[in-house]
């Protein structure tokens, strides 16, 4: 199967271009990530030092061998939804091989070329996704933002309730102000500019007030000044048949997403597109190496990618400096960063939940129709409720019964005008079918024939036959039948060439060599 698995020459070249104007958009996406980074990884549960080790590492590999020039890839709200429940059920060292096994399926899922797939995702799912993700990670960071030691439980909901119950058993104020005050200069920051990184503006702003004030308020605590060697003393291969499931998980989400993701900058620059197929291989080798160095699993990130396109990056370049520029922070700033409040973390993290959902895209859809706005909250209820790659199946499944319902009434069986009649006095009528006769259609067509009455013979036309299957075409055979039962002669015409197949395999039509001869057959034709 031909898929590139290695930056090709057109990719290099276009790394030398422009390199100031990229490595000015790698610091700037590198200062918008490093808050998100840390914040991602204490969220995870395995602390900020493994979410910076995600983007480097990740932002790395996945740039060199994405199959976008744009993307921007790390670790993600959405993804730490799903890792929560994983690290209270296996530990640090069990997400640890999930992301490792997470890789190998996205390696399969990238030579198989099911990238493809994300064209059948309906938008509502998506929109539904992404607002489920953002209410989540706004309930993730309540604890945080209040001050209060992280409450036992998986649901984000029961757990952000029991949170206040303990903030109002005893309130620590100094948190929640450094909170608020970040998610609200970070908010406020990016309607005023929204080209600036008022994140880490908000989080040197609350730890300048934080040690200033000398305020008891947790923070992230120390930090190793450079990766770790790489090792694979987490691997337990007697564990790895219990993970698949949530590795599956995994690479579901980090397919999803990153193909969003990437979907989302071929559209902030028009007459791009990116290679399915080499993004999922990127993000494949990303998470294959990412564990290796302490790192959670890692997707391709929309609100970094789209800073990325903002700023005018013009290759691969500007997100491989954005990861050696992380880099070059914690080697030079570890202690300082170690200095950072969880609480300001908590509010960018508040901030940037708001800003992922687009309110005029959520009210546009939910007012379209009401199949639509179902899908989009079905999709969302269920990722709170469950799990976002079940709130993504589920999301689909709405929506192929609902495009099924559409074609069932779609469908029509209707007489054809007096002027397409044979005459009068012959005692036939003529049927126009129109539309797909599929199984859920079937029991529809097969009423609509049954109530002929009074005549001696019936044309079926159909021309306006659109799709047929199995069922579809027994139901034409037992309608048939029935009516020639009851005397009726029936001759059936204007079969397209596409449908005949299926037809004569199931007796519908008798299977004669040379098409012309169906309008001879004496019965059906």
């Amino acid at each position: 199967m031909n898929l590139s698995v290695v930056p090709t020459l057109t990719d290099l070249r276009t790394m030398t271009r422009n390199p100031r104007r990229d490595l000015l958009c790698g610091l700037t996406v590198a200062v918008v990530a490093l808050p998100l980074a840390l914040g991602f990884g204490v969220t995870s549960g395995l602390g900020a030092a493994a979410g910076l080790a995600t983007a480097i590492v990740a932002g790395t590999l996945a740039a060199l061998f994405g199959g976008s020039a744009r993307q921007v890839s790390g670790p993600t709200g959405a993804m730490t939804v799903v890792l929560v429940p994983i690290v209270h059920h296996y530990g640090a060292d069990g997400v640890l091989t999930v992301g490792l096994l997470a890789g190998v399926m996205l390696l399969g899922l990238a030579f198989a070329r099911a990238g493809a797939a994300m064209a059948y995702v309906p938008a509502p799912v998506i929109a539904g996704f992404t607002l489920g993700i953002a209410c989540v990670i706004a309930l993730q960071q309540v604890p945080n933002a209040l001050g209060v030691p992280l409450p036992r439980g998986e649901q984000v909901a029961v757990v952000a309730a029991r949170a206040g119950e303990e903030f109002a058993r005893t309130p620590h104020w100094p948190a929640l102000l450094l909170a608020a005050a970040s998610a609200a200069l970070m908010l406020a920051g990016a309607r005023w500019k929204p080209t600036v990184p008022f994140s880490l503006a908000a989080v040197a702003a609350a730890t300048a007030v934080a040690e200033a004030l000398h305020l008891s308020v947790t923070r992230i605590g120390t930090l190793p000044a450079a990766l770790p060697a790489p090792s694979l003393g987490f691997l337990d291969v007697g564990r790895v048949p219990s993970l698949l499931a949530p590795a599956a998980a995994v690479a579901a989400l980090a397919a999803l997403e990153s193909l969003l993701s990437a979907s989302v900058a071929d559209a902030m620059r028009p007459g791009e597109r990116h290679d399915p197929g080499k993004e999922l291989f990127g993000q494949g080798i990303a998470n294959l190496a990412a564990p290796l160095f302490g790192g959670v699993p890692a997707t391709g990130a929309i609100a970094r990618t789209a800073v990325n396109v903002r700023t005018g990056a013009a290759s691969r370049l500007a997100a491989l400096a954005h990861a050696v520029i992380l880099a070059g922070i914690v080697a030079v700033a570890a202690p300082l960063v170690g200095r950072i409040p969880l609480a300001a973390l908590a509010g960018v993290l508040l901030a940037t939940a708001v800003r992922m959902v687009e309110t005029d895209a959520v009210r546009a859809m939910a007012r379209a129709t009401r199949g639509d706005a179902l899908v989009l909250v079905l999709t969302a209820a269920a990722t709170l409720a469950l799990d976002l790659v079940r709130a993504v199946l589920i999301g689909l499944g709405v929506s192929v019964l609902l495009a099924l319902r559409a074609a069932v009434l779609g469908t029509r069986l209707t007489p054809a005008a007096a002027d397409e009649l044979p005459g009068p006095g012959t005692g036939t009528v003529t049927y126009r079918f129109d539309g797909p006769l599929l199984f859920a259609a079937a029991h529809r067509f097969r009423r609509g024939l049954a109530d002929v009455q009074g005549v001696t013979a019936v044309d079926l036309r159909l021309s306006g036959l659109t799709a047929v299957d199995a069922t579809g075409a027994l139901a034409l055979r037992d309608a048939v039948d029935d009516l020639r039962g009851r005397g009726i002669e029936v001759q059936v015409t204007g079969v397209g060439d596409g449908h005949r197949r299926v037809l004569e395999s199931l007796g519908v039509l008798p299977v004669v060599p040379s098409p012309n001869r169906y309008e001879k057959q004496p019965g059906l034709v």
